[in-house]
């Protein structure tokens, strides 16, 4: 599994936890930051890939 899935996962995991418990307001930036850092990731990957 690549790196950019898993942290896609991970994201949308901890967004949907943040916005089920209120509470954890701060799960929902870490969603997004780790949804926007995997987003990135792979889209660098996509660029180097194609460069090739």
């Amino acid at each position: 599994m690549p790196l950019w899935l898993i942290l896609v996962i991970v994201g949308a995991v901890l967004l949907i936890l943040g916005v089920a418990i209120e509470a954890a307001k701060i799960l929902i930036w870490i969603g997004v930051i780790v949804l926007v850092v995997s987003l990135v990731i792979g889209l660098l990957n996509r660029a180097k890939g194609a460069a090739r």
